[in-house]
């Protein structure tokens, strides 16, 4: 059986979700994972490969914090390659969204 469509947007919007997330302030990677998997139901172990391959393509620096709560955690904060890649990636699905919505009209 294929994925389902929601399965693939969801996974083509990730990326977009996680530096709009970064865009508003800087997150470790478990309450980036729990946003997430509240807001758009993308699961936690979805995250993980993609934060460390956004922080090699140079979107994303990290910086560890010591935590009152466990171990210490790692902070994302956006660099200006990852804020640039937010600004084309929402115009790419702005325009995608547009195409979508003008072709499905008002069914």
């Amino acid at each position: 059986m294929t994925e389902s469509i929601q399965t693939q947007l969801k996974k083509g919007a990730l990326e977009l979700c996680v530096l709009a997330l970064l865009a508003r302030r800087e997150s470790y990677d478990y309450e980036i994972a729990s946003t997430l998997a509240t807001g758009v139901g993308i699961g936690e172990g979805t995250i993980y490969p993609l934060m460390r391959r956004m922080q090699n393509d140079g979107l994303v620096d990290t910086r560890l914090e010591e935590s009152n709560s466990g171990p210490p955690r790692k902070y994302y904060r956006l660099t200006s390659s990852g804020r640039a890649a937010f600004v084309a990636q929402k115009r790419e699905w702005r325009t995608f969204m547009d195409a979508v919505n003008q072709l499905i009209g008002g069914t």
